[in-house]
C-alpha cells in the first residue's frame, strides 16, 4: 500500500462520513481524551484498510496459469505433487498455524477471490469455511476427503460427527491424490495427461511409504501398540495400521486437558504399560508432559497432524511429515 493509496482509501466517501460525530459536523466540537483520540484513530486506519482491501481486485498471473486455493499446508503440497508447474498452488494457512479454529483475514480473502479452485479437506474441519465462501463470489471448491470412509468422533464437542484428520494415513491420501487430479483436469482439460501422469507417480510414493509404516509399526510389541497423543487425531493412521489410540481431547477445537481427562489417560497408561506419550506441533506439550510427569513414561515429543513446517523444516512436506512422525513413534517406543 503507497501513502497515496492510503490517503486515497481514507479520502472516501465510506471512510470521511464516519471522522466526525453527528454533533462536531454541526459545529459543536469537544475535546477528547488521548484514550478515545487514539481509538478513533485507530478504527479511521482499519476502515481505510478495508476500504482499500474491499476494491482491490484480484490479480490473475500474467503467464496464464491457473491458480489454486487450498485451506492449510498439507493439503497445498498433496496438490502441488499433482500440479506440478502448471499451476500455482497457494494455502491460505501458514506453516505452523492451527487450523480448526481459524479466523480468516481481508487478505487471505483478497488471495482467494483470485483463485480458479478452492481445495478443502471437508469432514467440518474447516468451520470457518463456509463463511467464508460466502464472501468469494464464484469461485468453485472442491473437498478433499470425498470417498473416504469417516471414523466417528465419540466424546467432546465434535460427539458423533467425522474425525476431520484423514489425512493422517497415507492410505486415505490416494483419495486426496484421485480427487486433486480430477479437479485440476476439469479446471485445464489441456494438461489433463500431465495431471495424471503427475498423480500416478506421486500416488506411488504414497504406496511406498505405507508399506514403509505398516513393516515400522509390526516391530512394537502388539501389547504395547497404544499411540498416546494430546489430540485425537491419529484415528485414521490407527485403524490403518493396527495401533490403538489413547488421547486427552479429541479435537483441538475442544478445551484443552481438563483434570479428568487428564486422570483418564494416567489410568488407562498405567493399566497398559504404555511407555511413551507425544503432543502435536500446533499445541503446548505442557498436558502430555504433565501425565509423562505422574505416570512414569517417556515424552517423545512433538508429532506432525494440522500443519507443515516452513521450507527448510524437518516436516516440509507430507512425505517428510508421515516419516519423522514415525520415526518419533519408533524411537519413543525404543526402536530407532
Amino acid at each position: 500500500m503507497t501513502p497515496e493509496s492510503f490517503d486515497s482509501a481514507l479520502a472516501s466517501p465510506n471512510v470521511r462520513h464516519m471522522r466526525l460525530s453527528d454533533r462536531r459536523r454541526k459545529g459543536e466540537l469537544r475535546l477528547f481524551s488521548p484514550a478515545v483520540l487514539h481509538s478513533e484513530i485507530c478504527a479511521l486506519l482499519m476502515m481505510g484498510l478495508l476500504t482499500l482491501i474491499g476494491c482491490t481486485k484480484p490479480q490473475k498471473p500474467i503467464d496464464g496459469r491457473k491458480r489454486v486455493v487450498t485451506t492449510f499446508t498439507i493439503l497445498q503440497d498433496i496438490a502441488r505433487n499433482v500440479a506440478g508447474d502448471r499451476v500455482i498452488v497457494e494455502s491460505i494457512t501458514k506453516p505452523g498455524a492451527e487450523i480448526h479454529e481459524y479466523e480468516p483475514t481481508p487478505r487471505d480473502i483478497v488471495k482467494a477471490q483470485s483463485a480458479d479452485l478452492v481445495l478443502r479437506n471437508g469432514f467440518g474441519l474447516e468451520r470457518w469455511f463456509e463463511k467464508f465462501m460466502t464472501r468469494l463470489g464464484q469461485v468453485r471448491s472442491v473437498t478433499l476427503s470425498d470417498g473416504i470412509e469417516p471414523i466417528q468422533i465419540a466424546a467432546g464437542r465434535g460427539d458423533g460427527t467425522p474425525n476431520p484428520h484423514s489425512w493422517m494415513s497415507p492410505k486415505n491420501a490416494l483419495v486426496y491424490v484421485e480427487n486433486v487430479q480430477k479437479a485440476l483436469c476439469d479446471l485445464d482439460p489441456e494438461n489433463a495427461d500431465y495431471y495424471r501422469a503427475n498423480a500416478t507417480a506421486y500416488s506411488a510414493k504414497l504406496r511406498e511409504i505405507s508399506e514403509k509404516l505398516e513393516r515400522e509399526f509390526e516391530r512394537i510389541p502388539p501389547e504395547q501398540r497404544w499411540l498416546v497423543t494430546s489430540e485425537g487425531a491419529f484415528s485414521y493412521l490407527a485403524r490403518d495400521f493396527g495401533l490403538r489410540e489413547l488421547f486427552l481431547w479429541p479435537a483441538n477445537a475442544d478445551a484443552e486437558a481438563t483434570p479428568l481427562q487428564i486422570r483418564k489417560v494416567v489410568d488407562e497408561v498405567r493399566a497398559h504399560r504404555v511407555p511413551v506419550g507425544f503432543s502435536e506441533s500446533t499445541i503446548s506439550p505442557k498436558p502430555m508432559q504433565e501425565v509423562a510427569k505422574e505416570t512414569g513414561i517417556r515424552y517423545g515429543g512433538v508429532l506432525y497432524v494440522d500443519s507443515l513446517t516452513a521450507s527448510g523444516g524437518e516436516a516440509s512436506t507430507y512425505l517428510e511429515m508421515l516419516d519423522i512422525n514415525a520415526s518419533r513413534i519408533l524411537s519413543g517406543f525404543g526402536l530407532e
